[in-house]
């Protein structure tokens, strides 16, 4: 190695060091950038091994350092680790929060409640088979019983409507995950023409697993890491993308909750038509199964199975105070047969349940031949209120089910997040950066910063002797 190779090699290690800092500096930097996962210079001696031989010359050392590149500190375990509760926790998270916005939607316990209602035309049926005849108490009846139906009403109502919002969030949802697809389709080609150029694409697939990330979240995506860079994001199994090309999907199906058993709603891929998408988790799995038809079992959507349970109730409602009311006459005496209630054959019952009578001479209060004041089929129907198979308990079994369902999706929905915390924190204590970890790096390359700086001053200096001083030793 002549004396000039030397200042090669100072000059490798200057800039060798001066990367490492520079590694340090983007780190630190970058320290509560969310997603930045930490990286290090990778350096590696230059020149040829030493060789020893009759053909090899002299043994070539000391070339000095080289940076083979940037090595990003993340680990794809761990990374698909945080992808895969983060499907669990988004497909939790919706159904605990719609569960538990059903559950606030029936006012129960309260006195503003179905519960408090039903006692108030039970009492009111009481209070006319007292005072048979009274206008007031019918009038007082009527308003009760009319009350009770407007709360079945307003309480399926706003199930409606939840199912409507619910809808118009999965739309969003779908469009969001359209989004990040295009957008880690977008890294993918740059990260593939990055590392083919030779270059770090460290920061670009920091920002691809943030994506990739937000599509589990949704659906419940897997990620397979390809030879070339890119990462081909699966749903179910089927390619969302591919390279730098992603595959839109919509969410098809009716717009109301009334046509969900024709029609349901579902996602679907763009350029096959009514081709669904299969979900593995994730956000819009769970919104899908919330927003799922009654199946006539209880174990359907848990909208649609609430929406049906108001109409079962309402007709149960109508059914037995009227098979009571008919068996009792007016107060002439004679007319008999008559109902109460009157349910809409055509929409939903919960919405079609009216009153039939206006004022006392549409209530049949007593039995046919006992005289107008016999109040005894008013009692009857009072009487509802604490049978066995009262429309009281059936409220209450409907009130109990939903919350019962409720804090069951609430329990899974922390469990989840909490899965997820943990993954999180794996992730984040293996790829986060430490300033303290970073302070010592920062130290180690300024001192061989110093180092090769010194290096070449004692090799000018020997230049400085072999040039200007040798041979006038003596003189």
């Amino acid at each position: 190695m002549s004396t000039f190779s030397g200042l090669n090699a100072a000059y490798t290690g200057l800039v060798a060091a001066r990367h490492g800092i520079d590694v340090v500096g983007q780190n630190m930097l970058n320290m509560n950038t969310e997603g930045y996962t930490r990286q290090r210079s990778v350096q590696g001696a230059s020149g040829s091994l030493a060789q020893v031989g009759p053909l090899m010359g002299q043994i070539q050392v000391g070339q000095g350092v080289s940076v083979t590149g940037v090595q990003r500190l993340g680990d794809t375990f761990l990374d698909a680790k945080v992808r895969t509760t983060a499907a669990a926790s988004g497909y939790w998270g919706v159904r605990a929060n719609e569960l538990t916005t059903l559950q606030a939607s029936l006012n129960e316990p309260s006195k503003n409640g179905i519960s408090a209602q039903l006692s108030n035309v039970w009492n009111a049926w009481t209070a006319v088979s007292m005072k048979t005849g009274d206008a007031a108490g019918a009038a007082v009846l009527i308003q009760e019983s009319k009350a009770l139906a407007g709360q079945i009403a307003v309480g399926y109502t706003a199930v409606d409507n939840q199912w409507t919002q619910l809808r118009t969030q999965t739309v969003g949802m779908a469009a969001e995950l359209n989004s990040a697809a295009e957008q880690v389709a977008g890294l993918n080609g740059l990260i593939r023409s990055t590392l083919a150029a030779g270059s770090s694409a460290n920061e670009l697939i920091d920002q691809r697993n943030l994506l990739t990330t937000t599509i589990s979240t949704l659906t419940g995506a897997t990620v397979r890491n390809m030879p070339d860079g890119t990462a081909e994001v699966l749903v179910g199994g089927n390619t969302l993308v591919s390279g730098d090309k992603s595959y839109a999907v919509a969410v098809s199906g009716t717009p109301a909750m009334v046509g969900a058993a024709g029609d349901p709603v579902r996602l679907t891929w763009v350029t096959r038509p009514g081709v669904p998408v299969t979900l593995d988790g994730g956000e819009i799995a769970g919104a899908l199964s919330t927003l799922a038809a009654a199946n006539g079992t209880g174990t359907g959507g848990a909208l649609a199975e609430a929406a049906n349970q108001y109409n079962v109730f309402a007709r149960e409602i109508a059914d037995k105070v009227n098979a009571v009311h008919r068996t009792g006459t007016l107060a002439d005496g004679v007319t008999t047969g008559l109902d109460f209630f009157a349910v809409d054959a055509v929409g939903p019952a919960a919405l079609g349940l009216t009153v039939i009578p206006t004022d006392k001479d549409g209530i049949a209060t007593a039995k046919p031949g006992a005289g107008g004041a016999d109040g005894s089929i008013a009692a009857a129907i009072a009487a509802l209120g604490k049978a066995v198979d009262s429309p009281d308990k059936s409220w209450s079994a409907i009130v109990t089910g939903i919350a019962v369902a409720a804090r069951t999706g609430l329990q899974q929905s922390n469990l989840a997040d909490l899965s997820t915390k943990s993954a999180v924190g794996n992730q984040l204590s293996n790829a986060s950066v430490d300033v303290d970890e970073e302070n010592i790096q920062l130290v180690a390359f300024q001192t061989a910063y110093n180092a090769a700086a010194r290096l070449m001053t004692s090799v000018d200096e020997m230049l400085d002797t072999l040039i200007n001083r040798t041979g006038i030793v003596g003189r």
